[in-house]
C-alpha cells in the first residue's frame, strides 16, 4: 500500500474521531452553557453535520482500501465533497449570531485539515494498472 493511501486512511479516521469531540461552545449569561459536537447539537438549529462527515469518511476509507481505477475516481468526488462539507461546518459553527460568538475548539479545525489531507492524498495516489 502506498504512503498516500495510508495518509488518506489516517486522515479519514481522524475525521470520524473529530465528529465526536467538541467543535464549539457558547457561554452566555442569558443562555445556558452549550457545547456542540458533530453529532450532538442540542439547543441549536445546526442539525447533525457530523453524521454526514462519518458517512463520507467511512466511504472514503473503503475507497482507499480498494485498489481499482474506478474507486480512485469515486473517492475523488467523495473526498472533495467531504472537504467542502467540513469547510461549511467551520463557517456555521464559528460564526457569531446576535452578538454571541462561540468559542471554537481544535477538533473542528483538525477535521478540516484532515479532510484536506484526504483530498490531497487522493490527488497524489498513483493509479494501479
Amino acid at each position: 500500500m502506498s504512503k498516500t493511501r495510508i495518509i488518506g486512511i489516517i486522515a479519514t479516521a481522524a475525521i470520524i474521531i473529530c465528529a465526536f469531540l467538541p467543535w464549539s461552545e457558547i457561554n452566555d449569561a442569558h443562555l445556558k452553557h452549550l457545547i456542540f459536537t458533530g453529532v450532538n447539537t442540542e439547543g441549536s438549529s445546526y442539525g447533525e453535520p457530523g453524521k454526514l462527515n462519518i458517512f463520507l469518511s467511512v466511504l472514503g476509507l473503503v475507497m482507499f482500501a480498494l485498489r481499482k481505477k474506478w474507486t480512485l475516481r469515486v473517492n475523488l468526488f467523495v473526498c472533495g465533497f467531504l472537504l467542502a462539507w467540513t469547510f461549511r461546518n467551520v463557517l456555521i459553527f464559528s460564526r457569531c449570531e446576535v452578538g454571541i460568538c462561540p468559542q471554537v475548539h481544535i477538533a473542528l479545525y483538525i477535521s478540516v485539515v484532515a479532510a484536506l489531507a484526504a483530498f490531497l492524498s487522493v490527488l497524489f495516489t498513483r493509479v494501479d494498472q
